[in-house]
């Protein structure tokens, strides 16, 4: 019998959640996008507002729903709504931004609950922009808050860098899996 397995994609507006479901989607993406009024944060046009929905269908006919969390923290509902059905996080964080590591700390604080029982890897954009903080910046971040979780270059736009991201993330998946049943 197929399974339903929910992946989300969160982190700052403007990192790239949408682009990369789209570039992972076997279906039309499902946006809720509306103007942005943050543009002091932003200033892309339209910021998603509830969610985003895409879906993968594996060999064995299970289902991969990926869901795009709204990166604006007045919509952080939608993030308890959704987290609890998760088994996976794909945390993508701006490069470009004003302070990526601030972002990095934010949201691993906001999603603290789920990353203690789901896997949770960190995917890195727009290093084209920005090559500051580089990647072992991201590391020693995580050193210091006693996490070990995989950090990823990716352009959200490349359907290949988007599916390293995710294969990296069922992996950790995975690996997690059979730590809990060899403790069981």
């Amino acid at each position: 019998m197929a399974r339903e397995h929910v992946i989300l994609f969160a982190g700052p507006m403007g990192a790239g959640k949408t682009t990369a479901i789209a570039s992972l989607s076997e279906i039309p993406v499902v946006r809720t996008e509306a103007h942005n009024t943050d543009t002091g944060r932003n200033a892309k046009a339209t910021t998603t507002v509830a969610l985003d929905y895409g879906e993968i269908t594996l060999a064995d006919g299970d289902k991969v729903r990926l869901y795009g969390l709204p990166g604006q923290e007045r919509f952080d509902f939608m993030w308890r709504i959704l987290e609890p059905r998760a088994i996976g996080m794909v945390l993508l964080i701006d490069n470009a931004g004003a302070d990526p590591l601030a972002d990095l700390d934010h949201y691993l604080n906001a999603f603290a609950r789920f990353r203690d029982r789901g896997a949770v890897v960190i995917g890195i954009t727009r290093t084209d922009l920005a090559r500051q903080p580089a990647i072992d910046d991201y590391y020693a971040r995580l050193r210091s808050r006693g996490l070990f979780l995989p950090v990823l270059e990716v352009d959200p736009r490349d359907p290949a860098q988007a599916g390293v991201l995710l294969s990296a993330l069922i992996v950790s998946i995975e690996a997690r899996s059979d730590a809990a049943g060899a403790s069981a």
